[in-house]
């Protein structure tokens, strides 16, 4: 058994804290983690999604849990006319193939399971990173509409 000394014993915590707060710190300037989704119509949590980073490094968010009258794990995207149509949203990939653009994470799609429909997705980070800013958009950006998420620890 090790014995350590009172500044070691110091040294060794106030490193295994850094570590903690450079992790935090990583996971902030990134959208890799779980956010409750808040819809932009009743501000009402509605969903609680996973990002990830794919072999190619490209952003995903999949479906963990319905919130709400959403928290239904026999619901499925009825009105949704690709691949994953009468699929369980629960579970489901709504987001596909974000890539990091300067200061934000571009290029892929957001699937709305309310209605069935994909749009071109923009995220941004806001509040330290606590935050995400999902915009669905058709054409151009200027014609969507935004959801603030909220990371879950």
């Amino acid at each position: 058994m090790i014995h350590l000394t009172r500044p070691m014993r110091s040294i060794a915590l106030a490193g295994a804290l850094l570590a903690c707060a450079a992790h935090a710190f990583a996971q902030a300037d990134t959208p890799l983690g779980t956010w409750q989704t808040i819809d932009d119509s009743t501000g009402k949590p509605k969903a609680i999604v996973q990002i990830s980073q794919d072999t190619d490094g490209n952003l995903n968010g999949t479906v963990l849990k319905g919130l709400g009258a959403n928290d239904t794990p026999d619901r499925r995207c009825t009105a949704c006319t690709d691949e994953r149509k009468d699929q369980l949203i629960k579970g489901m990939t709504i987001i596909k193939a974000m890539k990091k653009d300067g200061d934000a994470w571009d290029g892929g799609n957001i699937l709305d399971p309310e209605n069935g429909k994909v749009y071109k997705c923009k995220m941004t980070l806001e509040d330290g990173g606590q935050k995400l800013i999902v915009r669905g958009y058709i054409g151009v950006s200027l014609l969507g509409r935004s959801q603030t998420w909220v990371r879950q620890q």
